[in-house]
């Protein structure tokens, strides 16, 4: 019902930049928050930035001072401006998004990306 389609992973020295892109489109009556989560081989998925309507952005501290998230919510769209990347940032990194589907909807909902790998050679 949902498809969340991620755009901007590569390889990249370390201290280069990435920016990742991902657009939500399908049946979305209203999305409250987007963000991106990432996961390393052989560890957890893990939070990495989300922004929502409701408040500041939120980082993980790995990140805090490095990335950047924002949403744009005329176009469905959540973006990660990755700087000063180091090898300890190569991932997968998946787009989420908290959705309601209709007007009419008793929950929100929550979909993936299928990822997009991010790759930082030392």
């Amino acid at each position: 019902q949902v498809q969340l389609v991620e755009s901007g992973g590569g390889m990249v020295q370390a201290g280069g930049s990435l920016r990742l892109s991902c657009v939500a489109s399908g049946t979305i009556y209203s999305i409250n928050a987007m963000g991106w989560f990432r996961q390393a081989p052989g560890k957890q998925r893990e939070l990495v930035a989300a922004v929502s309507d409701l408040g500041s952005p939120a980082y993980a501290d790995s990140v805090k001072g490095r990335f950047t998230v924002s949403k744009d919510n005329a176009k469905n769209a959540v973006y990660l401006q990755m700087n000063s990347l180091k090898p300890e940032d190569t991932a997968v990194y998946y787009c989420h998004c908290h959705v309601l589907l209709r007007a009419t909807s008793l929950k929100w909902d929550d979909y993936w990306g299928e990822g997009t790998l991010v790759t930082v050679s030392s």
